[in-house]
């Protein structure tokens, strides 16, 4: 699997985290071992030009997925496709105000918005609530199954 972080911000953070957090999500979905993703940190300004230009919503947002070859995740009995999954654009700078509102750590926030994006990326959405609790309760299942083994060797 190929997962690139690209790192346009001042913001320092653990990029092995977050690449094994996209890794594991990508794993736990099935995803082809070939697949590739890339994860851009941008500041306020790059975001919300891509939030404007491409949702027609006003200031920076916290993610964008930008799919690529719209991969789903595997099933059984049905090989996974290869291919470029995308790219997730992540703002640092709001994903800390975020974590600051739910008392949590700015890394973890973006760990959080990774997982999101990566499921966006996949095909889930939350336009609809029903769409929405499957696609909050996948995302909350991924990431603390994550945080509960990361730091765990072999994990």
């Amino acid at each position: 699997m190929s997962i690139d972080v690209l790192n346009e911000t001042e913001f320092v953070l653990d990029e092995l985290e977050l690449v094994a957090c996209a890794r594991y999500v990508l794993e736990s979905m099935k995803v082809h071992p070939q697949a590739e993703l890339c994860l851009r940190l941008v500041d306020e300004p790059a975001m919300e030009t891509l939030h404007v230009q491409w949702m027609d919503l006003p200031g920076p947002t916290d993610v964008m997925s930008f799919p690529m070859d719209e991969l789903r995740p595997g099933r059984d009995g049905v090989p996974p496709q290869e291919g470029v999954l995308g790219d997730i654009v992540l703002c640092p700078s709001v994903a800390a105000a975020q974590a600051r509102e739910a008392g949590h750590a700015t890394e973890e926030e973006l760990l959080l918005l990774t997982t999101h994006g990566i499921l966006h990326l996949l095909g889930f959405d939350h336009a609809e609530p029903d769409d929405e609790k499957e696609m909050f309760e996948l995302q909350r299942q991924l990431l603390l199954t994550f945080l509960a083994t990361r730091g765990r060797p072999g994990a």
